[in-house]
């Protein structure tokens, strides 16, 4: 088993990871910008380098003086956890030229799934689903109309190599094709130094689910479950649960069994998901992208199965063997995981600030992962995630019952919070019956 680990990242996932590995024994190494430096993750490290300035530029996506943190410290391998450079190929390359355990997939595999033309291609040749899109990157904005003649209308612009629901948007017609496919090139030569454009159709009515799997030591890749990952503003998460309420026993199993064939084709070690769209009225699901790494929602798929699974990712990177029977894997209760970040409850506008009152509820199947608690200041710099509230019931009933009294329990003064907005959503009778999808945040604002 690796005995040092660095942690490329901050807040909540830091902490996170540094709890699995010092109960394995491992000693647990952060990295901070100046900005970080008395927040609760760089406390609980056994040692933590600062690394740069509050900008992620110069701090959490600086490869050299993360590289050299590990060298300092002796650290024997990097978990990256999300975000930052966790979907990096070229670092992950690195950390391993330089002698070190890079905790994720291989970086070729990383490269395959970062761009989404390249992955949808992969994905259909592997026989995985994928949506009616183009299989080039449309170079020009004629190109793209030409496609959208051959898909129809409406059809959603990506950025090609997007990821995080960043680079998307919808246009119904060739007006708005022509508006949408400069913005979201602009945006993409931006955000990600890559202006490839997908065009892929789009459905009106549509559910993200999403299945964790694992590439295992030995070569196996194995689906876990699935997560419903439907409530969403701006295309990015705000709630999941685990089951989803709209998948059968029988499309589970296909669901499952797309995803396997999806993590083969790339030989897939280490932890990923393999995201989705899910058309409600006809059971068809269509490959959305892969996620290289660790994602936001795992501690739900955590909590049905009795996993840890960042212990897992570390037993893969070691060569070791799972703590489960791959072939005997069970599922318990249901569980639902509430994103608190820092943001207008109503408009959902980021709203730093210091905290002057942190109180985290509690109580059986209750979960926090918190990386800010009072006497701490949520900054500009770096995403509003504050916190993740985690329960899990012997049903979906008993899991909102649950969540509706942690979110009552949850006390937050200081920067704005989206808590409102989680008490309203858990009275809202289309998320109560189940029958929601990607549209019921907008429908209740």
């Amino acid at each position: 088993m690796i005995e040092s680990l660095l942690i490329a990242n901050r807040g909540e996932i830091a902490r996170r990871i540094i709890r699995t590995a010092k109960r394995l024994g491992i000693r647990a190494i952060a990295v901070h910008s100046e900005a970080d430096a008395g927040m609760p993750f760089v406390l609980e490290a056994d040692e933590a380098v600062c690394v740069g300035p509050a900008n992620p530029a110069q701090s959490y996506r600086n490869t050299e003086a993360i590289l050299a943190a590990a060298k300092s410290t002796g650290a024997q391998a990097i978990h990256p956890g999300y975000g930052f450079l966790s979907e990096n190929a070229e670092f992950a390359r690195t950390v391993e030229e330089n002698g070190l355990i890079w905790v994720g997939p291989s970086a070729d595999a990383i490269t395959a799934m970062g761009d989404k033309i390249n992955a949808r291609n992969l994905m259909a040749a592997a026989g995985v689903p994928v949506a009616p899109g183009t299989q080039d990157p449309a170079a020009t904005v004629e190109a793209a109309l030409e496609a959208a003649a051959t898909i129809g209308f409406p059809v959603m612009v990506k950025a090609a190599a997007g990821g995080g629901g960043m680079g998307m948007a919808v246009a119904n017609d060739e007006a708005g094709l022509r508006t949408e496919y400069e913005k979201v090139r602009g945006f993409a030569e931006r955000m990600f130094g890559d202006g490839s454009v997908l065009i892929e159709r789009y459905f009106p009515r549509v559910r993200h689910v999403e299945v964790q799997i694992l590439g295992l030591a030995d070569g196996r890749v194995v689906a876990l479950s699935e997560r419903e990952c439907s409530v969403q503003r701006r295309n990015q998460k705000l709630v999941e649960e685990a089951p989803s309420p709209a998948v059968s026993p029988e499309l589970r199993a296909r669901f499952l069994a797309a995803a396997v064939k999806a993590g083969e084709a790339v030989g897939y070690r280490n932890a990923g998901t393999v995201e989705c769209l899910l058309d409600p009225a006809t059971g068809e699901f269509f490959f959305l992208e892969m996620n290289t790494r660790l994602q936001v929602e795992h501690p739900i798929t955590e909590l049905i199965h009795g996993l840890d699974l960042v212990e897992e990712q570390l037993r893969i990177a070691s060569g070791e063997a799972p703590t489960f029977d791959p072939d005997a894997l069970t599922t318990t209760g249901h569980a639902i995981e509430l994103r608190i970040n820092a943001e207008d409850p109503k408009r959902f506008l980021p709203g730093p600030g210091k905290v002057t009152t942190w109180v985290e509820p509690t109580g059986d199947g209750v979960r926090v992962d918190s990386g800010y608690a009072a006497d701490t200041t949520v900054t500009p710099f770096y995403d509003s995630l504050m916190a993740k509230l985690i329960v899990h019931g012997t049903d979906r009933a008993d899991a909102l019952a649950k969540a509706r009294a942690a979110v009552a329990g949850f006390e937050i003064v200081g920067p704005k919070n989206n808590l409102p907005f989680f008490a309203e959503l858990l009275e809202n009778d289309e998320f109560l019956g189940g029958d929601y999808d990607t549209g019921i945040v907008s429908r209740m604002r």
